[in-house]
């Protein structure tokens, strides 16, 4: 990633906090999205200044997905809501093996936000989809009412083209299957109750919120026939492997001891009472692919996380059904989060 510098190009010191008058169709709304947002984000697709983004795309199928971010707090530590707004669209149209292009950018801002928070947020998005390779194609701003929208929260929409032939989906799921993960769990869920409630460990527990395309794009290039892929926000590895076994019907059968969690994280969970296998993840995904091609799809991961790890496979049972082959040689059932365990995560 080349150097990436930005500096705010609207006098702040005239307006420290939003107004109402920032989304109210006037001069201070057209400054606001002029010469900060637009100026941030500069790309062809926004300088063409329409009510709609006109865009150019291949002939190929494309991916399409909406996502809305409300976490809190806005900043924690190994990110914020506006890296994580990015990177979770970036992440969702991967997972079908898309190459995401555009975002579309909404912000909703509550009156009396420091517009010094607005810049580092502006600032986090405009890196993240540089990072990522897309562009913010279009977007729009409202400020409601203070005491109406804690801070800012932001909705961001994604395109990105299908530039293989692979059946990318829970539908393709066989008897056999091997499930790959890449890296350690839990991290980004720890990370924001941490901060949220002013929580102190020995090591800071930073979220893992990261773009997945890279990862995805080397694995589909390099011909491995992905059956299945999944990102585990909320709800964690648990809950995504219960949708998917609900959407194959089938049963997946899960190895505890080869699940990475790392020991801060784990000790964080047996204090708050929580289960690693739940807590939310921001740049970890598992890959279901068949069991011979298993081992050159664990390389690949282990070029970007050494921790990547073959942790379970599919069964032949006609049931929707998650097991766990706990570390103390017993089996239990894997059920769906019932409940909100960590709310306001994303």
């Amino acid at each position: 990633m080349k150097n990436f510098s930005l500096q705010c190009p609207i006098p702040i010191s005239d307006y420290p906090n939003v107004l109402l008058a920032h989304g109210g169709g006037g001069k201070l709304m057209h400054n606001l999205i002029a010469k900060m947002f637009s100026a941030a984000f500069s790309n062809d697709i926004l300088l063409q200044e329409h009510d709609s983004a006109q865009i150019t795309l291949q002939e190929n199928k494309i991916a399409f997905t909406t996502d809305s971010y409300v976490v809190k707090p806005l900043f924690f530590p190994g990110g914020d809501i506006g890296s994580l707004a990015v990177n979770g669209t970036v992440n969702d149209l991967a997972m079908s093996g898309a190459v995401p292009l555009y975002i579309s950018l909404g912000l909703i801002i509550e009156e009396g936000f420091p517009m010094d928070e607005l810049w580092k947020v502006v600032k986090s998005i405009a890196a993240a989809a540089e990072a990522a390779g897309v562009k913010i194609a279009t977007g729009d701003t409202k400020v409601v009412d203070k005491g109406k929208g804690d801070g800012i929260f932001i909705n961001t929409s994604g395109i990105g083209v299908m530039e293989h032939s692979l059946n990318i989906s829970p539908k393709n799921i066989h008897s056999g299957d091997v499930i790959i993960l890449n890296g350690d769990i839990g991290r980004h869920g720890i990370a924001i109750m941490a901060e949220r409630e002013g929580l102190e460990f020995d090591h800071k527990i930073e979220s893992d919120c990261a773009p997945l395309n890279g990862i995805v794009n080397d694995i589909i290039s390099s011909e491995i026939d992905v059956h299945c892929m999944r990102d585990l926000t909320r709800g964690g590895l648990s809950s995504t492997l219960n949708e998917l076994a609900d959407s194959a019907g089938c049963a997946i059968e899960i190895d505890e001891v080869s699940v990475p969690v790392h020991e801060d994280v784990r000790g964080a969970c047996e204090i708050l009472g929580f289960d690693p296998m739940y807590v939310a993840n921001e740049g970890k995904f598992i890959t279901i692919v068949p069991r011979q091609q298993a081992e050159a799809c664990l390389e690949i991961l282990r070029k970007y996380n050494p921790e990547s790890a073959i942790i379970g496979r599919i069964n032949s049972a006609n049931e929707a059904i998650v097991k766990l082959n706990s570390r103390i040689g017993t089996k239990r059932i894997l059920d769906m989060l019932s409940g909100e365990q960590l709310p306001r995560i994303c």
